[in-house]
């Protein structure tokens, strides 16, 4: 493959792959101390720290040489570590090539945050939901009801399956695990600095690059959502499940509709793809007060409605690995 690092032996990067998303599902996050994108946050606060905030022009001139620093520089840690390891062999580049993708994306990390804040929900204890969807949303939590909590979390799992993995796996098919660590970089840049406000001129080119970047991903994991809630209904349908569990009703072409519908509602061009196919898939209305209201008409949402995303976000992880596979097999021959 000729974006790999090692051209030709795309079945190395599948099995990468797969080994990441075995090491995620097993062993979780790695420490603090050890994790790369812990490394990203450190760099970028110090750059903060170091540039100035004074003048529209410097600070600008001062963000777009962060966005272009920060990538490059974990893109090339990346490309200097995967080469020694295939220099060990194959099996230490699988294994520690595994390791390090591991830590670009979360897959599990995301689903069960999101199943502790429905958990509380469940128990009546809002203020510990509240709590737990912190560790969601970078919004003000505290004065959110029962169906807004549920929304938010919700909301974290739709656009996370943009940020979380789809993304990063494609940057990996295409550019190998330097592509992984550059995406990782700006997108960590985007959740840190790219905001209005006080970082209105340092993070907006980190900003602007994370929506490019983000454009093609963001629009495949809503297709990959849908598909994901086709292959629900399918199974369902085969199954004759009719549960509680499941009691409302996925639909595919709701989806299609709240998606087409209410995708321009967000500031950003890109969150809106897989809010809005969220919604349609579940029937519920996502809502951040203030921002946006996806799926208008539809009802408000609840702790089952959270069960019901995080499923289909699984689902679509699955569909997600199986395509960047698919491109890594034919960007191999």
């Amino acid at each position: 493959m000729g974006w790999q690092i090692v051209p030709g032996e795309w079945y190395l990067g599948g099995a990468m792959l797969l080994l990441a998303l075995v090491f995620d599902c097993t062993l979780g996050e790695p420490p603090e101390a050890l994790h790369p994108v812990v490394w990203m946050g450190k760099l970028i606060a110090l750059l903060e720290r170091l540039s100035p905030m004074t003048g529209n022009a410097i600070s600008l001139l001062a963000g777009a040489g962060i966005a272009l620093l920060l990538p490059s520089l974990f893109g090339l840690a990346a490309w200097l570590a995967a080469r020694g390891l295939r220099e060990l062999g194959a099996i230490p580049y699988l294994l520690g090539g595994a390791l390090l993708l591991k830590t670009t994306f979360s897959v599990t990390g995301l689903g069960q945050a999101a199943q502790t804040t429905r958990g509380l929900l469940v128990a009546g204890n809002l203020n510990a939901a509240r709590r737990s969807l912190q560790h969601l949303v970078s919004r003000d939590t505290q004065k959110l009801d029962p169906p807004l909590i549920a929304a938010a979390a919700i909301e974290s799992v739709g656009e996370n399956t943009t940020d979380s993995y789809i993304a990063p796996w494609l940057a990996f098919a295409l550019l190998g695990l330097p592509g992984a660590f550059a995406y990782r970089a700006v997108n960590t840049l985007d959740s840190m600095i790219g905001y209005h406000g006080k970082y209105e001129y340092l993070g907006k080119t980190s900003a602007k690059l994370d929506d490019i970047i983000n454009l093609v991903p963001a629009r495949l994991s809503a297709l990959l959502l849908l598909a994901a809630g086709l292959v629900t209904v399918l199974f369902k349908r085969a199954a004759h499940n009719d549960s509680a569990e499941h009691a409302r009703s996925i639909s595919v072409r709701r989806g299609w509709e709240i998606m087409r519908r209410d995708h321009g509602l967000t500031e950003s061009p890109n969150a809106g793809w897989t809010l809005g196919a969220m919604s349609g898939l579940l029937g519920v209305a996502l809502e951040k007060t203030g921002h946006y209201l996806i799926g208008n008409g539809l009802c408000r949402p609840d702790a089952a409605a959270v069960g019901q995303a995080v499923r289909l976000a699984y689902l679509t992880a699955a569909l997600g690995a199986l395509t960047t596979l698919c491109l890594l097999a034919l960007g191999g021959k």
